[in-house]
């Protein structure tokens, strides 16, 4: 397999890219860790008139706390992330996501960003961005915006990012406190789920939940939250009877994709149930 024929760039300031966004549009697509992109070139389900590299780009490279969050830049790799100590202390949801994100070899060049952008309805990181409340910084050469993740994923492998915008970070709130669980189903290790869910999770001080969220992945066309679970969850103590209507809840309302080789819609449904079940279950114990 070989990819199109395409132009290559490799600025080494911000304002280089963003330059060459301007001048490109939508014939333009950045390059960081190359771990999704390159397999659409190869596959020519893209067909860039010019690649956009930002190894060299050093103010995309920062992974640094501030007011007790996270912001990670652009071409920081998912394996620096996972090995963080204070990703670890903050975002524990994040440290436990990642090392389900693909093989070792693929999080030591795939970046945290860039799986975000890329969108991928069965990945991870969007569902894990979701269930944070996680905050985009997107920018062009005209400015910045805010993104917050619940308006970012517009579809399978769409976000809410224009022709000529970079996603330079992404930022995560520290939730130190709270209990998380991530769990999913996949053909293999490292293959992408064919049904997952992201949670967190905190209790009052007699074990009823304080405050919840849920996300599926893999099932529908973008990560999706579960606000009836929540609802229901949220200032009850979790017993058998709530897990079984959290189950029948999820089962109910998943949005389901289209039908693949792995799974139809109604078996990622059932899948979906039965891992919120264990998600919830789990952060509860």
């Amino acid at each position: 397999m070989k990819p199109p024929p395409f132009l290559y760039a490799r600025p080494e300031s911000l304002d280089g890219v963003l330059r060459l966004l301007a001048e490109n549009g939508g014939d333009a697509r950045v390059l960081a860790g190359g771990q999704s992109l390159v397999p659409l070139l190869n596959f020519r389900l893209a067909r860039p008139e010019i690649l956009v590299d930002i190894a060299m780009v050093d103010e995309l490279s920062h992974l640094t706390i501030e007011d007790g969050g996270l912001r990670i830049g652009a071409s920081v790799t998912q394996r620096a992330v996972e090995t963080s100590a204070e990703v670890a202390r903050l975002c524990p949801l994040l440290s436990k996501a990642l090392p389900l994100v693909g093989h070792l070899q693929n999080r030591a060049r795939g970046t945290v960003v860039g799986s975000i952008a890329h969108a991928d309805p069965s990945a991870e990181l969007p569902a894990v961005a979701l269930v944070l409340g996680a905050t985009m910084t997107v920018r062009s050469a005209s400015g910045d915006r805010s993104i917050p993740a619940e308006d970012f994923f517009l579809g399978p492998f769409t976000t809410a990012l224009e022709p000529d915008e970079i996603l330079v970070e992404v930022r995560f709130p520290g939730k130190p406190s709270a209990r998380t669980a991530v769990k999913e189903i996949a053909p293999r290790s490292g293959d992408f789920a064919i049904a997952g869910v992201a949670g967190r999770l905190t209790t009052a001080a007699d074990g009823a939940v304080q405050d919840v969220a849920l996300a599926l992945f893999g099932v529908g066309a973008v990560p999706q939250r579960l606000p009836e679970v929540e609802r229901l969850a949220a200032g009850e103590n979790v017993t058998p009877e709530l897990l079984d209507e959290v189950a029948r809840i999820t089962r109910a309302t998943a949005r389901s994709g289209s039908e693949d080789v792995h799974a139809d819609p109604a078996y990622r449904a059932r899948v979906a149930g039965e891992l919120v079940r264990r998600v919830v279950e789990e952060m509860a114990a």
